[in-house]
């Protein structure tokens, strides 16, 4: 068994309607301001004056960013920023999906050391600790509140630039499954199928480890056997709470054993033609499962037993049957199935096909991965 190491320095909150603990948590940091991340739709709803609230009772004054687009920019990150610099804050409080919590750990290593987000693009190239952070998702599928990662997308190169660090670890995590029960019908599939792909990718991931897929089984299993209810009725308690939980041990799987060529590639989609995340995960996924498939050693079919509704045994089992089960879910999610369908135009392959290689899940893909494989891909799915 080879070496590997774990460190997971969170204190995480779980549980329907631990919002409410906002308050407590919030007290323990010591803070006497906070400055909350969210996005306009969630002010809209209200969401943002219930956290005030919540802050206020705590003794903790507050001020509000809530101008966060669905693929956060380098130019959202800078105007943040710049509020928080002015506010007088010293705790970030993000509220939302994965773009506002994108763009909260951005702010929080801006308003440490200054300068630019581009500045810090890559791994390891945040100095030290920043502001301290309180997460608070709702939505269930980028596990960004347990990951050490920050991904923003620069206009100026139509390219998707990854910040990593531990040190951008929130503090705190609240998750509460009832915020979940308001997503918008196709956010719960994509963000859901966003989830399932971070736990897949992670397990096959050649830098996985006996910690990674212990966390990432347990979130195939809880998204593979919830996803379908939850999209289907997202009230439904038991299916929010499975995914809520599949979501953050799939954020903890792939925080710890990277991603592969799903994400590489689906991050020029949504930098080039601002497609959702989750909605390019999920277009991609079953043939990048195809291309994989070569180098399956066993792990083919322990995803296959999570997510299929009527897996056969093994003996029967073949690698195509995991990819046409991911197609089926897809199509019972009502995600499209060609890149053509989500507004994608071939003539940018190429140079998408550049920015995919320069990603790090290319390095730790189960299968060998050249810039003409990823042409390839690009145009089977479209």
């Amino acid at each position: 068994m080879k070496h590997f190491s774990f460190s997971i320095p969170q204190n995480v909150y779980f549980g329907w309607g631990c919002l409410n603990d906002l308050s407590a948590i919030a007290g323990k940091t010591g803070a006497t301001k906070a400055f909350l991340v969210s996005g306009p739709h969630l002010m809209k709803a209200g969401y943002i004056d219930l956290c005030a609230e919540k802050l206020a009772q705590a003794g903790i004054a507050s001020e509000a960013f809530t101008e966060i687009e669905g693929n956060p920019s380098t130019d959202t990150v800078e105007k943040a920023a710049s509020k928080f610099k002015v506010s007088g804050a010293d705790l970030i409080v993000a509220f939302g999906g994965g773009s506002p919590l994108d763009v909260a750990k951005a702010v929080a290593v801006l308003g440490s050391y200054g300068g630019k987000i581009t500045d810090y693009e890559g791994v390891g190239k945040v100095p030290g600790p920043v502001v301290p952070m309180i997460a608070i998702p709702t939505t269930a599928g980028t596990g960004s509140e347990v990951t050490s990662f920050s991904v923003i997308t620069d206009h100026s190169r139509d390219y998707k630039l990854t910040v990593g660090s531990t040190y951008l670890l929130p503090s705190y995590v609240i998750l509460d499954p009832e915020l979940i029960t308001t997503v918008p019908l196709k956010t719960s599939a994509y963000c859901g199928v966003d989830a399932l792909v971070h736990a897949l990718e992670a397990y096959l991931s050649l830098a996985s480890s006996s910690f990674s897929d212990m966390m990432a089984l347990k979130a195939l299993e809880l998204i593979g056997s919830n996803i379908r209810d939850y999209v289907a009725d997202r009230k439904d308690r038991n299916a929010a709470e499975g995914m809520l939980l599949g979501s953050l041990f799939a954020g903890i799987a792939f925080s710890h054993a990277r991603l592969g060529d799903v994400h590489a590639m689906s991050h020029p989609v949504s930098a080039y033609f601002d497609v959702a995340h989750g909605l390019a995960n999920a277009v991609l996924l079953p043939v990048v499962v195809e291309f994989n498939a070569q180098t399956d050693t066993g792990k083919y079919y322990e995803i296959y037993c999570r997510v299929a509704t009527d897996p056969v045994a093994k003996t029967e089992f073949r690698s195509e049957y995991l990819a046409n089960e991911l197609r089926f879910l897809n199509t019972s999610l009502g995600i499209p199935g060609s890149l053509k369908e989500v507004g994608v135009d071939s003539s940018r392959f190429e140079a998408m096909a550049e920015d995919a290689m320069k990603s790090g899940n290319i390095a730790v893909n189960p299968r060998k991965t050249t810039t003409e494989d990823i042409l390839s891909l690009y145009h089977q799915v479209f």
